[in-house]
């Protein structure tokens, strides 16, 4: 497979685009579920309450890839989440998430070459105002006995 073909062809290219609107108690069986206590993040009457700052990363696209990507042969797996918080997130906003590709490379590893993928959501508030990314990486690898 043609790894800087797809790279040129599906990178930073928005395929998704969802409203998220956030609720004071998913905020808070989501920092109880990821075992926080400060009242900030579990209190919804606390002056200062908002999302933890991973939260980002409970928001998922409508759509997995992009339309025309090719399937990569293999086993996926879950490569993991990241997030970066630019501004909290609070209760009773509505938030637009953009997705696109923002990585795709290959490396071998000890179970033999692998394809990770990166998909970013980009999370914005109603004024446009970028509060958040998540990512979340997809490892493919070849399936054992190949």
């Amino acid at each position: 497979m043609d790894i800087e073909a797809l790279r040129e062809e599906f990178l930073n290219k928005n395929f998704d685009e969802q409203d998220f609107d956030v609720d004071p108690d998913d905020i808070v069986n989501f920092a109880v579920a990821c075992g926080e206590v400060a009242p900030r993040y579990t209190d919804p009457s606390h002056p200062d309450f908002q999302a933890p700052p991973t939260f980002a990363s409970s928001f998922h696209a409508g759509r997995r890839m992009p339309e025309g990507f090719p399937k990569i042969p293999g086993l996926g797996m879950d490569g993991g989440k990241a997030t970066s918080l630019k501004h909290p997130i609070r209760p009773g906003v509505r938030l637009t998430g953009r997705t696109h590709l923002h990585d795709i490379y290959t490396k071998t590893g000890r179970s033999g070459p692998m394809t990770f993928l990166v998909m970013r959501m980009e999370i914005y508030d109603p004024d446009g105002v970028q509060v958040a990314t998540a990512d979340t990486s997809v490892v493919i690898r070849e399936r054992p006995g190949k």
